[in-house]
């Protein structure tokens, strides 16, 4: 993938492009005397006078801004109507820095435009904005409108309405229902000027000047408190979006569990990262809640410990190399074996056809070595040249650390980028035609995708079975905010085919040797819930073993203020009938404003 500033960059341009694109032009255009920002609102997400020209709209400036690609300013009507579903604030799109100030008393001329930030091919709702105006300034120094208050008593338990079938789902003409939904509450109030009270950090700082509250503490809360996305069905309804309206220099450092005490105020917004958001002029005292990086326990010596950790795009330019050395052997205890994901090639993003990650994985295990830990050793194979997605020239690719004081590692006929590894049965007991090996590569479910690594292992002369795997990612998927609902995944339409083929190859040792210990493990990239889960464990062959662990406890990933598993450890019927196990998420990264990656590892210790 692209670096995530480059990215950003790239979509605030596409934005200003589609802004002004937005402007719908007609040949007679309508205009409206007099309207109020309520009547340009609206009681639907579609305001009644897009596309069409009104005059001398009034209001008082509540927000301004100045940068970026989405440049204009918030206004609202100070004498606000008696309808719930109307909101009394919107935003005017200038393209250039505004020539207004909070507190101005505005009358505003220009055509109506439903903006859809991220393209309509997103699927995101639209913004109802005025563009192209002409803005008259009637005076200045006016008192704000009061901030709207957002609060657990407000926001509705129910997230959205179901959308219209001969819509395909949209929710967009449909009647606002504030009481009743959390995004029509969200809805009736775009554009107006806002506050929350003592709110719960529940996604950490971004480079991006972005965090995540909640105004529900107690919504599917955890210990570390973070917010649990548990179903599909519970989206945690209390979450809101804080950006700044300030420099970045004074937005807060937060991580998950601390509080913005006071007020946080400013306009609502709505964005194509996460949707409705609070832009702050006002932000909270940050209040730490005492959140800290976990350890795990050390494995006792009967006992093997499994880990897969996602070290996001690891190359050897990067400057984390001994701050994940460290994660490994202070915090995850020097597991006796390491599925690592997104391990990039030896020069990184440098697109030259170099596909080989000896250099990348190399440092690691001195990084390691340095930090006290054991001389790992490792096993991956190369992938061809761009065919296994991820960031371009990057290569990325499954590798195993294990540490050959404990546990060996049996190499039989190593495969390459394109060959099948099989299983066969020798004297009873399964056993891989090439190890390490690549399950199925050809399949067409790992196109543009990472092919999952496999590898026999003993430890106390007992063979276990190892799949890495890194299916693919959740892009594409419509966002909790949607004008679609329920939202479309489509990108789990791959991740199901990746499932199956991987299922498939359990069976097939399983059927050879009933009681073979198999461990399938790594960026499963979704939850333990979902469809794709329950392709994994299909027949008995394979179990999820996050659900050993309380619903509240069962995360890996913190998206959009909502903790949620994208990395699992399934294990084989022999494991967990086996007992003893153990399983913990070790939260390091995922709630953390300085994280050096964006998930958290997993560890699995069981006796074979």
């Amino acid at each position: 993938m692209a670096s995530k500033s480059s990215a950003r960059l790239a979509a605030l341009t596409v934005a200003a492009v589609c802004s002004a694109a937005s402007t719908v032009v007609l040949t007679s255009p309508a205009h409206a005397d007099s309207v109020r920002i309520h009547d340009v609102q609206g009681t639907t997400r579609l305001s009644p006078y897009a596309g069409k020209q009104v005059t001398d709209v009034a209001g008082i400036v509540t927000g301004v801004r100045g940068y970026g690609s989405s440049r204009g300013f918030w206004m609202q009507d100070p004498r606000p109507d008696t309808d719930p579903a109307t909101s009394e604030g919107v935003f005017v799109f200038t393209s250039s820095t505004p020539k207004v100030a909070v507190g101005d008393a505005v009358t505003v001329s220009g055509t109506v435009s439903e903006f859809v930030p991220g393209g309509t091919s997103s699927g995101n709702q639209s913004l109802t904005e005025i563009t192209r105006p002409t803005v008259t300034v009637v005076s200045s120094g006016n008192a704000v409108p009061a901030a709207t208050t957002v609060s657990a008593r407000s926001v509705p338990r129910a997230y959205a309405p179901e959308g219209d079938p001969a819509a395909n789902g949209s929710v967009n003409a449909l009647p606002l229902r504030p009481a009743r939904y959390a995004l029509d509450y969200y809805e009736s109030l775009e554009g107006m000027n806002v506050r929350v009270a003592d709110a719960r950090v529940v996604g950490a700082s971004d480079p991006y000047t972005e965090l995540w509250v909640t105004v529900k503490p107690w919504e599917n809360a955890n210990r570390r408190g973070g917010t649990v996305y548990g179903s599909y069905d519970s989206r945690n309804t209390g979450r809101l979006q804080i950006q700044s309206l300030g420099k970045p220099a004074d937005f807060p450092e937060a991580t998950v569990g601390d509080t913005l005490a006071g007020t946080t105020a400013g306009p609502l917004d709505y964005n194509q990262y996460g949707g409705y958001t609070l832009v702050a002029s006002e932000i909270g005292t940050l209040e730490s809640g005492g959140t800290e990086r976990e350890s795990t326990r050390a494995q006792s010596g009967r006992e093997l410990a499994v880990a897969t950790y996602n070290v996001e795009n690891l190359d050897p330019s990067d400057g984390t190399f001994a701050a994940h050395a460290d994660a490994i052997v202070h915090h995850l205890k020097s597991p006796d074996i390491v599925s690592l994901e997104e391990i990039q090639d030896n020069n990184g993003a440098e697109d030259d056809g170099t596909v080989a990650a000896d250099a990348t994985v190399g440092k690691l295990i001195d990084a390691i070595v340095a930090a006290g830990g054991p001389r790992y050793e490792w096993r991956g194979i190369d992938p061809v040249d761009k065919a296994d997605g991820g960031e371009p020239g990057g290569n990325i690719r499954q590798a195993f650390l294990f540490n050959p004081e404990r546990v060996s590692f049996t190499d039989r006929a190593a495969g390459d980028a394109t060959t099948a590894t099989g299983v066969a049965k020798v004297r009873g007991k399964a056993v891989l035609t090439h190890s390490p090996g690549r399950v199925d590569p050809a399949n067409t479910a790992w196109e543009n995708s990472r092919k999952p690594l496999v590898g026999e292992f003993v430890f106390r002369g007992r063979t276990v079975f190892v799949i890495a795997n890194h299916f693919n990612s959740k892009g594409g998927d419509q966002g909790l905010t949607a004008q679609y609902q329920p939202p479309a995944r489509s990108s789990e339409t791959q991740r199901h085919l990746q499932a199956k083929a991987v299922n498939t190859f359990v069976k097939e040792i399983l059927a050879a040797q009933k009681n073979a210990d198999v461990i399938a493990l790594g960026d499963i990239n979704d939850f333990e819930f979902s469809g794709t889960t329950k392709i994994l464990e299909d027949g008995g062959a394979l179990w999820s073993a996050v659900k050993s662990l309380p619903r509240s406890e069962r995360y890996s990933y913190v998206y959009q203020g909502n903790s949620q598993a994208l990395d699992q450890i399934l294990v084989s019927p022999s494991i967990r009938r086996g007992g003893h196990l153990s399983y913990d998420s070790v939260h390091i990264n995922a709630e953390f404003p300085d994280q050096i990656s964006d998930h958290d590892p997993q560890v699995l210790r069981f006796r074979p």
